[in-house]
Parts: C-alpha cells; sequence; structure tokens
C-alpha cells in the first residue's frame, strides 16, 4: 500500500504535519517531516497519502529578500561567512538552496548528529566561518524519566556547541546557531550557542536555522541586531527558537 518515499499525514494527529516514507517495518512506518525537522513512527493504519504539497520554500525566501535594504549605490558589503552542519542531507539542501538565494556565503555539511561534536574542531579550522549553525533532528520525551534521554539529539548539539566554544570562546567573534524541533533551549544556551531552539520544545521549520544565520550574515557588524524582530522571521517564533542580542557579521565599505 505505502511506498518508500510517499507523502502522508495521520490521521491520530489530525493530519497536521506532512512527513516522507523513510522506512517500512512490517505495520511500522518510519517517517520524516517534510518541512519540519521531525522523525516519527506510526502505525500503517493510521497514515493517509498526500497527493500534492505546497512548497513554501520560495515564500519564505521572497520575504526574507524583502527585508534587505542596502544601497548598493554607494557602498559595497561584506556578509559574514557561515558554515552549516546538518545531520540531514535533505534539510541542508534546502538551506543551501536558501542561502545562495540570499547572496550569502555558505559551505554546507552533512554529518550525522553523533559525529559533529568530534569533527565540528577541524571543520572550523578548516572553513573559518563567522556564524556555524549545528543542527539536525531531535525529539523530547515527555515519558522519560532520565533527563539525558528525553531528548534524542540535543546532548550531542551541546556537545558540538562545546567543542565549538573551545575553538573560539567569544560570541561576538563566532556565532552558533544550535538545536533542531524540540531542542532543550536553555541547555544550549548555556553551553554557548547565541541562538537555540526551542524555548517551548515544539517543531521548528527546516529553514529556520538558516532564516537566523542569513539575517545575521547580512547584518552590519557594528550593530546589534533586534533579537526580537529577528526570531519573529521564523515559522513559530520566539516559541521556537531564541537567543542573546548579537552583533551582525557584515562589513561596509566605500565607495562601491
Amino acid at each position: 500500500m505505502f511506498k518508500l518515499g510517499d507523502l502522508v499525514t495521520r490521521i491520530s494527529h489530525k493530519h497536521d504535519i506532512v512527513f516522507k516514507i523513510v522506512g517500512l517495518d512490517g505495520n511500522t512506518v518510519f517517517l520524516k517531516g517534510v518541512d519540519l525537522r521531525l522523525y516519527a513512527d506510526s502505525d500503517v493504519n493510521d497514515l493517509v497519502v498526500v497527493k500534492e504539497i505546497v512548497n513554501s520554500d520560495k515564500d519564505i525566501i521572497d520575504a526574507n529578500l524583502r527585508d534587505i535594504n542596502l544601497d548598493r549605490s554607494q557602498y559595497f558589503y561584506l556578509p559574514g561567512r557561515i558554515l552549516h552542519i546538518d545531520g540531514d542531507n535533505d534539510y541542508l539542501e534546502r538551506c543551501m538552496t536558501f542561502y545562495q538565494n540570499m547572496n550569502v556565503k555558505a559551505n554546507g555539511i552533512a554529518l550525522p548528529e553523533f559525529e559533529i561534536a568530534s569533527k565540528i574542531n577541524s571543520l572550523l579550522n578548516e572553513y573559518k566561518p563567522d556564524i556555524v549553525v549545528i543542527t539536525g533532528h531531535d525529539a523530547y520525551y515527555d515519558r522519560k524519566r532520565d533527563t539525558a534521554e528525553k531528548y534524542q539529539n540535543t546532548y550531542n548539539f551541546i556537545d558540538a556547541v562545546k567543542q565549538a566554544r573551545i575553538y573560539e570562546k567569544s560570541q561576538d567573534k563566532l556565532i552558533i546557531i544550535a538545536g533542531a524541533c524540540q531542542s532543550n533551549y536553555e541547555e544550549l544556551i548555556k553551553a554557548g550557542a547565541n541562538f537555540a531552539s526551542s524555548p517551548k520544545r515544539i517543531n521548528i521549520h527546516a529553514l529556520d536555522p538558516a532564516i537566523i544565520a542569513s539575517s545575521l550574515s547580512l547584518s552590519d557588524k557594528n550593530q546589534s541586531i533586534d533579537v526580537i524582530k529577528l526570531i519573529e522571521k521564523t515559522k513559530y517564533g520566539s516559541d521556537g527558537i531564541g537567543g542573546i542580542i548579537t552583533n551582525g557579521t557584515m562589513y561596509v565599505g566605500y565607495p562601491r
């Protein structure tokens, strides 16, 4: 009835999220969110096929492009460099397309979440970014008793943030954006992230980390960003992502 790659929704969840089927095991179907950074599993009888979905990436790109207001008649601009490390290659490709449309320099690396901490130092040395994104998949299991087991990947992200802070302690010199769906926001901030998900332990959009990163890349290095306005650009606002007031990373030059 179902096959790998099918788009489906769950009846029991009132069809709230569109998933792609990434695995089948008897009556159990393994799912990945199309727009939300979320893994789930479901009984085969709880699923219905979605024949067509609307790709909202173009609308998101257009909305963010409208926010850019640069005087290119007199000045030239050097946006901050981004290193985007993602546990999901599909989401990474979408984020890289977003960066390309925003005209910012970004390097993308796909790595399993548990490998990021061990490799991030060498990646930072290689690419020397102004901004690093550490993301992928996560989940919050409220019924688990052990705190370490309540999150699927938060502690992998925390370890990666800590390693990045060994590389560069200053939160002004290296901006870190970390987390995915339902991640432990408070612990990621304590570990040294400038921005993190998820204050209300909710899902975030696949492009949310890239929206934050590109906005910081295109913000003046000598000015603090409006943190509230920045976070409001994301899918669920401050319920999904929070952070600290941070300076931008873009140099402005004259004459053009």
